[in-house]
């Protein structure tokens, strides 16, 4: 009985994880696609976000701003 609760558990926590990205290239994206990227330029940082990560425009906003984007 213990060990399938250790089992369980082990296997609820490594789903809990964050996934990382392998292959880099959502770094990689915007300065493929824009000469001057700049993050903390609002327009850049979402365009760059929709066209790269294929996000709305409401997530966008939302990161950029919280990547310090003004």
């Amino acid at each position: 009985m213990r060990a399938v609760a250790v089992i369980l558990l082990s296997l609820m926590t490594a789903a809990c994880e964050p996934e990382q990205d392998v292959t880099g290239s959502t770094a990689a994206c915007p300065l493929r696609n824009y000469s001057s990227y700049n993050a903390r330029d609002m327009n850049q940082c979402v365009a760059a976000c929709k066209s790269c990560d294929h996000g709305t425009t409401v997530t966008c906003t939302t990161s950029c701003t919280l990547k310090g984007a003004r």
